[in-house]
């Protein structure tokens, strides 16, 4: 990955990659999990351990049969079905392990295929004549014939735990790598009698990332499964392909979504609200009716109720907008609380931060804020109040008052002709003197 990132960090649609192999597991019912890691891991690990999963150090890195063998101290005793994946495979889906568990099952032993447009240097599956896996050939150890075949090992492996720790303490390091292989598992539990089934996937879904390039594509495989799920979910996309959803975007049915709205972790919209176009959304609440945007942007923390309108170049952050709340345009609401029914009107800000220390606004109920008003927090706007355009308020005003801060209107009559004579003679002095 050219990169300080470890590449099972590097994320896709807002999760690390590690993390999608993690969830596809869960969601398919696997209850203890170890992560094999280099090292100098100490962030993998760190993520592991968060998201519920154990870790253990591979040193010195001998291979994939290796690297699997070093997980059993920490399955010690463990005496289940267990399943072997990479962390770099994004795109695995709950099912697909599933049918690897079901495939044991049946087999005694499983293991997942796949038939790329490309076959590449991916090692191949070579099946006896009862569709079984007689055995899998590295390519760089495989010979002209080998090669020729469609069918090529992705490298997810279902297994009894202790057949398998015990056949991966027999492995050997006798091929061009020498390197011990998780391929040749199913090698040694074939000698014991034990059967390898082959589960066919699809090749998007075995795609693992190794560069910034299978980065990209691995993203925009995950963006065309979210949209798809959404679109089946009744949500509305104009244009489904200008639209980017995070692993756990919530949009509920008949949500409308218009072009090139970026939608971050930790988003929910709810039944029958429009998000229009250029948006950004990030830890949002939207509630069922509101409207958001053009030109919007949700920062964490910010929870739009039924029917509140948050419009063009308006930014929320760790703030509640109620019920029929609008701020409809060039507006920045932080850490405030809008009642229910208030207006916002253009250019008001909320000065949220001392330089040190963030602080609360809160706007009643059908309280109107005028025109480029600064609210300085912490301060408080009451119920049905009005502020006046151009306001600086740094006082609570009570509900229902009017309060205006702006300085007296003064006029001089005939001032600007007098003004303009005066710079026009200026003018005119400086350009003959030239």
């Amino acid at each position: 990955m050219k990169s300080a990132t470890p590449k099972v960090m590097h994320t896709v649609a807002g999760l690390p990659i590690l993390g999608h192999v993690i969830a596809a597991m869960r969601a398919a019912g696997v209850e203890r999990i170890v992560v094999v890691t280099h090292k100098e891991g100490e962030d993998v690990r760190a993520f592991a351990a968060k998201s519920g999963a154990g870790s253990v150090v591979q040193e010195p890195q001998l291979g994939t049969g290796h690297a699997a063998a070093c997980a059993a101290a920490a399955l010690a005793g463990f005496s289940g079905k267990l399943i072997v994946a990479y962390g770099d495979m994004p795109l695995v889906a709950p099912a697909t392990f599933e049918a690897s568990f079901a495939a044991q099952a049946k087999a005694g032993m499983a293991m997942i295929g796949f038939r790329p447009k490309d076959p590449a240097a991916y090692g191949r599956m070579i099946l006896d004549g009862q569709g079984f896996l007689d055995r899998i050939v590295e390519f760089r150890d495989a010979n002209a014939r080998e090669r020729a075949e469609s069918l090529c090992n992705a490298g997810i492996l279902a297994a009894d735990a202790k057949e398998f720790f015990r056949c991966a303490a027999k492995l050997g390091n006798d091929n061009a790598q020498k390197e011990y292989y998780l391929t040749d598992v199913p090698r040694l539990a074939k000698g014991e009698g034990v059967r390898c089934a082959v589960v066919e996937a699809d090749e998007t879904e075995m795609m693992g990332v190794n560069s910034r390039a299978e980065l990209a594509a691995a993203e925009a495989a995950m963006q065309s499964r979210l949209r798809v799920r959404a679109l089946a979910g009744a949500v509305g996309m104009t244009a489904p392909d200008t639209v980017f959803l995070s692993y756990d975007t919530v949009l509920e049915a008949d949500v409308q979504v218009e072009p090139y709205v970026i939608f971050a972790p930790g988003v929910a919209v709810r039944a029958g609200a429009r998000i229009r176009a250029f948006s950004h959304l990030e830890g949002a609440e939207v509630g069922a009716g509101a409207i958001v945007g053009p030109y919007a942007r949700l920062r964490p923390g910010t929870v739009l109720e039924e029917n509140a309108h948050v419009g063009n170049f308006v930014e929320v952050k760790n703030s509640r907008v109620e019920k029929g709340a609008k701020a409809n345009h060039l507006t920045y609401l932080g850490d405030a609380r809008v009642g229910a029914g208030a207006n916002i009107g253009a250019g008001t800000i909320t000065c949220n931060y001392d330089g040190f220390d963030k602080h609360r606004t809160d706007i009643g109920a059908g309280a109107f804020i005028g025109s480029d008003t600064a609210l300085v927090a912490p301060v408080k706007v009451g119920a049905g109040a009005i502020v006046g355009a151009g306001s600086v308020v740094t006082k609570d005003v009570a509900a229902g008052s009017l309060v205006l801060t702006r300085a007296e209107q003064k006029e001089i009559p005939g001032w600007a002709e007098k003004f303009q004579a005066r710079k026009k003679a200026s003018k005119a002095a400086k350009s003959k003197d030239k």
